[in-house]
Parts: C-alpha cells; structure tokens; sequence
C-alpha cells in the first residue's frame, strides 16, 4: 500500500511531467522556431501567479501512439490587471497541437466556464490542425468548438491570438472571435494550404504569401492586428481588454486620469484646410481630443480610408469610427463599410459608447464597387448604426454628402448628440455635381461657361454647403468651434452615462450578410 508521502510525490512528478510538455527535445525545437511554448505564453500574458490550470491530467484517448498529460492544450483560469480571463494555449510540442476529442472537451470547458462567470476567453492557438488519428471525432471537436464561440458571441468578450500555424477547419474559430492579433512572420492562417492551391489552380504560393499576418492585416481584414513578435501580440490582448467590460452586462470601463476633462485644444480650429478638396489626416483631428492622445487602432492596415479603434475620453472606454480624408477622400467603400459596421457592432455588445467623425464624400462609385455589392455591404454599416443602442455621438468635421450622411450615425438613426464644425458640409452631393446638373442650361448658354459654373458653385456652397441649414431642422445639435470638441464630447458621455435605449423584441434581426 501507498504511503501519503509517496502519494504526494506522484502528485508531483506527474505536475513536472505536465509541464514539459512534449518533452525537452521538441521545447527546444520551439524556441529554435522563434516560438514560445504554451505555458511561457501565459506566463506573459496573465498577471504573474494568477494562472490556475485546470484539466492538467487529461490524456488522449486514442490507443495508438505515445501519450502525453494535458494532451496537446493548457487551460485554465487566471488574471489581466485584477480582472478574471478563461484561456487556453495550444501545445505545438505535443503532436504538433492537433486537436483531439479530449483536447476539445477542454477547450469546450473553459468556454462554458467563461460564460457562466461571464468572464473574456483568449484562445492562444498553434496547431497543426484535426488529429488525424482520431478521424470524425476530431472534427466533431471543432464543432463543439465553434458552437461554443457562437453561443458566447456578445455575451463576452472573444480574442484569439495566432502564434503559429491555424489551418483547415480550425480558422473558423478565430474568425467568429470578435478580435484576432497575429504575429509577423511565424503565424498564418488558411482554409488550404500552399500545396492544395498548387494543386487546385496551379498557383504557387508560400505560406506567409497564401495567410501571413501581412496578408490578412492589410488584405483579407481576417485579422485586426499584427504584432512584431509573441510578447507584442500578448501586450495587444492586454490593451484589447482595458477598453472592454467583463460581459455584456458590465458597464462600460472608466479609470482615473489627469487629462482634464474640459481641456481645449486651438490647434484644432486650423486642422481642417479652407480648400475642401484638399485632404488632411484624420489622426491630426483624433489625437488632440481624446485622453493623453492614446489610440489603439483596430485593423490599421485595412480599408485605411476609414479608422476604427479604442480610446478614452474623460477616463471612459469608447470606440471611434472615423473617415479618413487623405486615403481615397474618406469614400465610403465595401471593405470599408464591413471594417466599421462589424465594430459598431462589438461596441455594443460590450456597452462602449461610439463617437464617429464624419468627412465623407459619399459611397465610392464604380463598376467594380456595384458589382461587388456596395449596396449590400453599405447597409451594413447602416444596419449597425442604426441598431446599436450605446451613446452615439456625431462630430461632423467637414463632408457629410448623400446617403453617407444618414449612414454615419446621423440623427436620423439615433445619434443622440450630433455635432458640427462650421467647416462642415451637409448636402444631397458636392457643390460641382449639385450644380452641373441643376444649372447644366443656365452653364451651358453662358458666355463664358466656366465662369458661370464658378460663380453658381460659390452660391450653392454657400447657400447649401454648411451645417446651419441641418442645425436650422434640428439634424445637427450644435455648431460648435472645433477647439470646443473633447470638453462638449467629454459632457455628453456624462450625460448619456444611464442612457436607456432598447429595441423592439424580435428572436434576432437579418442584417444583410
């Protein structure tokens, strides 16, 4: 019979043995990858000695082969600046991290855990894929898996961080996740691999080309953020994090700051140029109003005429959306207009309140853009806007031209603050289209065309083009000087801080996927 004493020293060496992983060999044949292993990830990214492990003795089920404690996954529990997070990080040292039926039952675990404390899950993933040993019940694992994403979807909050390979069927977790960091160079994600497409289409593709971070941060959108390396990647989950609440029944994060509240900025009163042709930088107008001009921008490399991100304003959490005039004159397109709707949307699942700045000269126009389905993809955004019952606030810095306008959170859809620049521009179209086609006989019998063309522009623009005919209706809240922006936006957000908003009662809506 067993003594305690022994008792205890099996406890032990069974936790040393957990911990190595797939052995000494295949650690250091991770490192020599430029890579982590599963448990130095979480060393870096929970608050130290917050981590507790969970399911740490779970062991493969398949008779063949060798078999490994943890079977190829860690997870657990542990903290992010004193807050509870559910994880789990894939063992690239233990069968290449494939995914097996106990491998999912762990996974499957946390998330259900998550939900109930209502807590964020981080998934950390490196894996090969379906353990193809294990046939079906693999890939039923992965089912479990994604039904679980879905069901936590708006509940709490989803982040997955790739820090390897993600390949096949296991892509469409992250892809449910509301945000993915990939990390330069040693992460990629694809449905087929290089060797499929060859032999598929004939193209010859590598890896980083066919699903690296570059790929998918600047051309796909599959992804938000690329990070230089593996500790970049985690300190993004952890900025991720202080601008979201625990569930979507927490309210939205507020901390202390010394950036005061009703602080005016001159420098903004000259940011917008007199000629509304020429484009400026939208970060010029973003930085001098929020707290200690810190932005973290989501998906930078992606759809760049529009910017989404996180900031704060007053110590409050908020999420902000905003054209960008120097990269396709802030033209609303459809990659554009699917980057903003899907982060309208996160904001609020998660009760982030939205501040959008509008300089939009319309939808962009274009065979390529119609036949690819504008019109589907800029009703998205409406859908989103329209649909989301955080505080919206509007701050309208120069163009605001057609159906653009209703889109950018307008009043008309339940922006509960709408602002304008006395640079603002609020019509059907520009003054030269407004004109070509309303004075086209009056142009065209002139004596000196052009002249008159100028002459009934500079009148439209002056009669029309301006936010106090909006004002006069009541579309427009206040023009205000743009050195007033951060103290009226800071006020509003305390004002609308109990906000009730709600829409009607329905199983869910159909936005136009």
């Amino acid at each position: 019979m067993s003594t305690n004493a022994e008792r205890f020293a099996r406890l032990e060496q069974m936790r040393d043995e957990s911990r190595l992983g797939g052995g000494v060999e295949r650690v250091a044949r991770q490192h020599d990858a430029g890579k982590l292993t599963a448990r130095e990830r979480l060393d870096l990214l929970l608050d130290p000695g917050s981590f507790v492990e969970l399911d740490a003795f779970v062991m493969n089920r398949s008779a063949a082969g060798e078999s490994f404690l943890g079977d190829g996954v860690v997870t657990g529990h542990g903290e992010i600046d004193g807050r509870t997070v559910f994880v789990f990080s894939q063992d690239f040292t233990v069968f290449g991290g494939s995914l097996s039926e106990a491998y999912a039952e762990k996974i499957c675990k946390v998330m259900d855990l998550a939900m109930k404390v209502g807590a964020p899950i981080i998934g950390l993933n490196d894996s090969g894929g379906a353990r193809i040993q294990e046939g079906v019940v693999s890939l039923g694992g992965y089912a479990e898996i994604f039904l679980r994403n879905v069901l936590a979807s708006g509940v709490v909050p989803q982040i997955s961080v790739v820090l390897g390979p993600c390949a096949g069927g296991a892509v469409y977790s992250p892809a449910i996740t509301d945000f993915t960091v990939m990390v330069e160079d040693t992460s990629y994600m694809f449905v087929t691999g290089p060797g499929v497409v060859k032999t598929v289409t004939h193209e010859d593709v590598d890896a980083e080309f066919l699903g690296g971070a570059l790929t998918h941060t600047t051309r796909s959108g599959v992804a938000h953020i690329a990070a230089p390396d593996e500790a970049g990647a985690l300190d993004t989950v952890r900025g991720l994090l202080a601008h979201l609440p625990q569930n979507n029944l927490s309210p939205s994060i507020v901390v202390p700051g010394l950036d005061p509240a009703d602080r005016m900025d001159p420098s903004l009163d000259s940011v917008v140029p007199d000629d509304p042709r020429t484009p400026y930088d939208m970060h010029d107008v973003l930085r001098p109003i929020i707290d200690d001009g810190a932005f973290l921008e989501i998906q930078p490399g992606w759809a760049q005429n529009i910017i989404i991100g996180f900031a704060r304003l007053a110590g409050r959490s908020v999420g902000i959306v905003a054209q960008q005039p120097a990269v396709l004159a802030g033209a609303l397109d459809i990659d554009a207009s699917v980057k903003a709707a899907r982060f309208v949307r996160t904001c609020d699942a998660f009760n982030v309140p939205l501040v959008t700045f509008v300089d939009v000269p319309g939808f962009l126009p274009g065979v390529g853009q119609e036949h690819g389905g504008i019109i589907r993809h800029g009703a998205k955004l409406l859908y989103a806007y329209a649909e989301a019952t955080v505080p919206k606030l509007t701050v309208i810095t120069r163009k605001a031209y057609g159906g653009a306008y209703d889109v950018m959170s307008s009043k008309h859809i339940r922006g509960d603050l709408n602002l304008a620049w006395p640079t603002a521009e609020i019509a059907v179209m520009g003054a030269d289209g407004a004109v070509n086609i309303i004075y086209r006989d009056e142009i065209d019998g002139a004596a000196d065309p052009d002249l008159e063309r100028s002459r009934l522009v500079a009148a439209y623009r002056a009669e029309f083009a301006n936010p106090y005919v909006a004002a006069a209706r009541g579309y427009v809240d206040d023009v205000i000087r743009p050195s007033e922006t951060r103290p009226r936006l800071t006020r509003a957000l305390a004002m609308l801080a109990d906000k009730r908003d709600m829409n009607p009662r329905k199983k869910h809506g159909n936005i136009p996927l």
